[in-house]
């Protein structure tokens, strides 16, 4: 796992800045010596201890190519302070340090899917306790995501500008207090209108969790980052309608809410109490609304990273169809039990989080990114065509377990793409980190939402809705990667700073 120490650096042409010490975090060791970000490409050198630390170990700046798609060409000048070595002790601390701010994190980004998950058993059940149909039932789930898409683009901005902290504890305590009234929510309407709160308040877990990796790493370190966060989050998918399914034996489905209200509030404390700020006054923007539309403008004019934010929502918005779509086709078309969807949902999650750990383990470093991506990629769109086929009776009737195999092979594909999209469009980005990452997740969760509706089109008696929506979008996500990454382009250009618009 990687530690989270201070993120290494690169250099461009000119002068270097002076240094400036920034606070440490606490816990994490020694303070760190940083240069200022330049201009939009940010030039930062490797933070390095702070001259009148203890028996430091002094590193030149490391000189790295922009990551494109390719590990990097890397070339590490280290010398060491003449009869002075780093003390032992100071590596413990980081690791510990690394250790809590992964778990924090993993937390954080395991929020989103926990709201969803220990829900979507219960969808059915809410269809006839509210007395609404299964599509309108659906909008639940598309209002949360559209206040998490929303969200983010407030939020995102506001902790380039206010730092992590402050933004993500007030989006905490509007979530808890949105969750609890979902509980008592007496019909679908106020129960759509409360997931929209909950969905625009849980945005600031989603867009902050993000911005920290990016504040805290960089390269292949940064994507193994976020490999090593699926591992904590992916759990969430994994045991949510496992637990969703248990609590529908004892209680209504009224008392999910309730248990996401207390989870929301233990992180909450937990965020309050060991999260600490990772944006030095120094790097903040102090640009208002319109600093903010600017800043996300200029974003979205370099082609490369508006192509991998399509490319990421495109391919969330596949796996969300399926997200929205399978506790119907497995319990309304299958006829499985709730607690059988439950556990047929946890182990297509198993299968997303180990292809997230080969990923990150064992791919970055070794394999370039884009090869990565393209390659999670290609086995969604073959998933998606085969769940096509299968559900459309080109194969004759079928059961649910060639179907529940299809879905397995598309969610496992997952760990290919969406932390390799993340870290490629996150590495083009270190000026706005915050702007960026809610650029990232707006359009994750807008394209999902709108794929949510698409599903149940038919009604709740077929599944091909669901396959043939994931097939369209997985063909637009390839179609994105190609057309405006063009990793080959890039792959074959000179080693140097990345290019707005390149």
């Amino acid at each position: 796992m990687p530690e989270s120490g201070p993120s290494q650096g690169q250099t461009t042409h000119g002068p270097i800045p002076t240094p400036r010490t920034e606070p440490r975090l606490p816990g994490a060791g020694t303070p760190v010596t940083r240069t200022p970000d330049i201009g939009t490409r940010g030039t930062r050198a490797q933070d390095a201890p702070a001259q009148d630390a203890p028996a430091p170990e002094t590193r030149t700046a490391e000189t790295r190519t922009p990551e494109s798609g390719a590990s990097g060409t890397r070339t590490a000048a280290r010398t060491e302070r003449e009869g002075r070595t780093a003390p032992a002790p100071a590596v413990p601390a980081a690791r510990r340090a690394g250790l809590l701010v992964t778990l924090v994190l993993g937390g954080l980004t395991a929020l989103p899917p926990l709201s969803m998950d220990m829900y979507l058993p219960a969808l059915p059940e809410v269809t006839g306790s509210l007395g609404a149909p299964a599509a309108t039932v659906q909008l639940t789930l598309t209002a949360c995501l559209a206040g998490m898409a929303l969200g983010q683009l407030v939020v995102g901005p506001m902790s380039d500008k206010w730092g992590r902290r402050r933004p993500l504890l007030i989006g905490m305590v509007v979530y808890v207090l949105a969750t609890a009234a979902c509980a008592l929510a007496p019909n679908a309407a106020l129960l759509v209108s409360f997931r929209l709160l909950q969905g625009l308040a849980g945005a600031a877990g989603i867009v902050i969790a993000r911005a920290v990796v990016r504040d805290l790493y960089d390269g292949v370190e940064m994507a193994r980052f976020f490999s090593t966060l699926m591992l904590i989050s992916g759990v969430a998918p994994v045991v949510a309608p496992l637990i969703g399914g248990q609590i529908l034996r004892v209680t209504d489905w009224r008392g999910v809410f309730h248990v996401l209200t207390v989870v929301g509030l233990l992180l909450t404390l937990v965020v309050w109490k060991w999260l600490h700020e990772t944006l030095p006054p120094a790097r903040r923007h102090d640009g208002g609304v319109g600093s903010a539309l600017r800043t996300m403008r200029g974003l979205l004019a370099d082609r490369v990273f508006t192509g991998y934010m399509l490319s990421g929502g495109f391919a969330f918005a596949a796996l969300f169809a399926y997200i929205s779509a399978s506790p119907f086709v497995v319990q309304e078309i299958y006829g499985a039990s709730p607690q059988t969807f439950s556990l047929l949902f946890g182990v297509n999650s198993v299968g997303l989080v180990a292809v997230g750990q080969i990923n990150g383990k064992l791919l970055v470093g070794r394999v370039s990114l884009d090869k990565a991506l393209a390659t999670g990629l290609a086995v969604i769109t073959l998933a998606s065509a085969a769940l096509l086929l299968m559900t459309g009776g080109v194969f004759g009737p079928v059961g649910l377990v060639p179907v529940a195999a299809g879905l397995f092979v598309l969610m496992s594909a997952m760990g290919l793409a969406m932390p390799n999209t993340n870290a490629q469009a996150l590495m083009r980005t270190p000026h706005a980190a915050g702007s960026a990452s809610a650029l990232l997740g707006t359009c994750s969760f807008l394209v999902g939402a709108v794929a949510s509706p698409l599903v149940g089109i038919a009604g709740e008696h077929t599944a091909v809705p669901m396959a043939l929506v994931q097939l369209v979008c997985a063909l637009a996500a390839v179609g994105c990667f190609l057309g405006l990454c063009r990793p080959w382009q890039r792959a074959a250009a000179p080693a140097g700073p990345p290019t707005m618009g390149r």
